[in-house]
């Protein structure tokens, strides 16, 4: 499974941007078609629970995206539910990951230990919650893009 071309479906979660102000997704989207693999969605739904969980499944279940990436709504704000429909939808925390982006953030900003943000599976695919600005998107990104393909590999049934 590594060096496969792997599909990606981007979901930013925000009451106040529309797809043309949503930097943090556009630049999740280049870093994603960097690496070879492909973006087959990219939505922005308010910060709602049900309509994150409504979008994940949609994404997992009828778009077939190995790897859905949130972006925003993983903060203290009380709107902010990413992580909620996350595992609302999902069968398996898979904590490492987010625990890697929060370790990687915490050499940059104090304010990382903030994030709530989530990674878990649906089925064979990974759902990992991104925060909402850019530079911390990017930040996020670049702890665990390194270890996408080999997670993948283990989330299809691949052995070590």
């Amino acid at each position: 499974m590594e060096g496969q071309a792997f599909r990606f479906a981007i979901i930013t979660c925000s009451d106040t941007r529309k797809i043309e102000q949503d930097t943090a997704g556009a630049a999740l989207r280049s870093l994603v078609e960097e690496q070879g693999w492909q973006v087959v969605s990219h939505v922005v739904v308010k910060d709602d629970r049900a309509g994150i969980s409504d979008q994940i499944v949609h994404a997992a279940d009828d778009l077939d995206a190995d790897v859905i990436l949130t972006c925003g709504g993983s903060g203290l704000s009380l709107r902010d539910v990413a992580p909620e429909a996350t595992m609302d939808v999902c069968d398996r925390n898979v904590p490492g990951i987010a625990e890697a982006m929060r370790a990687y953030s915490m050499q940059i900003t104090p304010y990382a230990a903030l994030s709530r943000a989530v990674c878990m599976q649906r089925g064979r695919h990974l759902v990992l919650n991104l925060p909402g600005s850019e530079k911390a998107a990017r930040e996020n990104w670049q702890a665990v893009v390194g270890i996408l393909p080999h997670a993948m590999k283990m989330t299809a049934g691949g052995g070590h």
